[in-house]
């Protein structure tokens, strides 16, 4: 493996990791849309800051961006606090709208500017091994490295400073604000962090990936555990296989290796929706069965117990009348009563069936209620 590979590897990782942490708690508020209003709108924060200092290297660049993610939250919450627009219907305004600009903006550029729409939404990971940072005639390795490095120190740092405040806040705005904390200030502290995140990270990644790996890996982790510690842990961790498994994917199909981690974050999702142990489709279509086969027995236990002791006690515990009185097929019926003997509920008597006593206690709960 070449000394480039391992550093577009690293950049990815680290900017992967970067934007996990703050994407959880996105996840969790339900704003996944707006992480790609502020990874798209903060273009426009980018190309206003050209126009003042006319270079990609002034500081002002990424001070332009981030304040234009935060000025993109509070358009939204102006829009949705009208009650005139839904949440997602104001992010479908704002951000089309600001991007727009930018991308005509750019379009004014001269010529040579090393800007254009295309490196923002698709970023050039290939190529940023080869933007050094020198420092004393020593070389110090990528820029986006070292700037992914310190976003991702700086993020860790405010969800470790402040993980009593985000996830008061969280999950419960009114308890944040009855102990002294305001949920106005945690939620843009929140949005801040996203904005200069998705500004770091731009330029390397591009905006497609920064949003995919805002919201992927997190949502994966979501699906894994209701542990806030362990999700953060875990969107992490998926984050990290993400990029790494996307590169060698677009190493393969010598394809686009921001598309291929982001495709690579869907998979990571895909499989976690399929298989999550217990919020995923797999586990929920077996909890349906499982319900489906506990409501038989449970029909089939009530109906014995209403006619034992009955003239015709005898006729309805008959296992091939059961299919007139509870309308079974055949094939049905002999599964319920396989299922319902495995469970101790019944014992069969010749053709007839009898309760146990668990059975008897399950149908007469079932009845009492």
């Amino acid at each position: 493996m070449s000394a480039v590979q391992l550093e577009i590897q690293a950049i990815a990782v680290l900017a992967a990791l970067a934007c996990a942490l703050p994407g959880v708690f996105l996840v969790l508020r339900r704003m996944s849309l707006m992480s790609d209003a502020i990874s798209h709108s903060i273009l426009l924060g980018i190309v206003l800051a050209f126009f003042v200092t006319r270079t990609i290297q002034s500081p002002l660049l990424i001070v332009g961006a981030a304040m234009t993610g935060v000025a993109t939250v509070w358009l939204v919450e102006v829009l949705t606090h009208t009650r005139l627009v839904r949440e997602d219907a104001a992010i479908g305004l704002v951000f089309p709208v600001l991007f727009s600009i930018a991308v005509i903006l750019i379009s004014r550029l001269p010529s040579g500017v090393h800007l254009d729409s295309d490196v923002v939404l698709l970023g050039e990971l290939a190529f940023a091994p080869y933007e050094r940072w020198f420092a004393f005639g020593w070389d110090l390795g990528p820029k986006s490295m070292w700037m992914m490095s310190i976003v991702l120190l700086l993020n860790t740092a405010f969800v470790v400073v402040f993980f009593k405040e985000l996830k008061v806040a969280t999950f419960d705005p009114g308890l944040a604000a009855a102990i002294g904390i305001s949920p106005v200030v945690v939620h843009y502290a929140l949005m801040s962090v996203v904005s200069v995140t998705a500004v770091a990270a731009f330029d390397a990644v591009g905006a497609v990936l920064v949003v995919a790996l805002m919201i992927a890996p997190p949502s994966t982790a979501y699906l894994l555990t209701d542990r806030l510690r362990t999700m953060l842990l875990l969107s992490a961790a998926a984050s990290a296989v993400s990029a790494v498994a996307g590169f060698w994917l677009a190493h393969w199909l010598d394809a686009s290796i921001a598309g291929s981690m982001a495709t690579a974050a869907g998979v990571l999702f895909a499989i976690a929706l399929l298989f999550a142990p217990e919020r995923g489709l797999v586990a929920a279509a077996r909890r349906r069965e499982r319900r489906r086969w506990e409501f038989a027995h449970t029909m089939l236990a009530i109906h014995l117990f209403n006619h034992e002791g009955s003239p015709d006690a005898e006729q309805e515990s008959a296992i091939d009348h059961l299919g007139e009185s509870l309308r079974w097929d055949g094939g049905f019926r002999q599964r319920v009563v396989a299922g319902a003997s495995r469970r101790g509920l019944i014992e069969r008597s010749g053709k007839s069936l009898r309760l146990t006593d668990e059975g008897r206690d399950l149908a007469r709960r079932a009845v009492v209620g």
